[in-house]
């Protein structure tokens, strides 16, 4: 599974447990016998970096809605004894995140 097919599936799973809204939009979906049904939409839920890195901050005090496990890639540069780079080494792994709704932040504004 994909990170966003994980957070989407925790999107439906929090809005239809309460907590979290809806956007007031609606999706179409298709089901695998091929019927088409209109269903809210979920608010998005995202981490804290990634809040920030869009212009939003989590306001103080509030908690994660969830905590997802998600895949995570990292990559680092290595050298031989001869001070050569080779190759970077990378992999994949799965990494607790804690998500926030868009009812629990609030855009950064410039102070002047």
């Amino acid at each position: 599974m994909t990170n966003a097919e994980i957070i989407s599936n925790a999107q439906f799973a929090l809005m239809d447990a309460g907590k979290i809204g809806s956007t007031g939009r609606t999706l179409e979906v298709r089901d695998e016998a091929g019927n088409i049904f209109t269903m809210p939409e979920p608010e998005p839920i995202h981490t804290f970096n990634y809040w920030k890195e869009i212009g939003y901050s989590v306001r103080k005090g509030e908690k994660a809605v969830t905590k997802l496990c998600i895949w995570k890639y990292t990559s680092k540069r290595k050298t031989d004894e001869d001070g050569n780079e080779q190759e970077p080494e990378s992999r994949m792994f799965m990494k607790t995140s804690a998500f926030f709704a868009l009812s629990q932040v609030q855009p950064i504004t410039a102070n002047s």
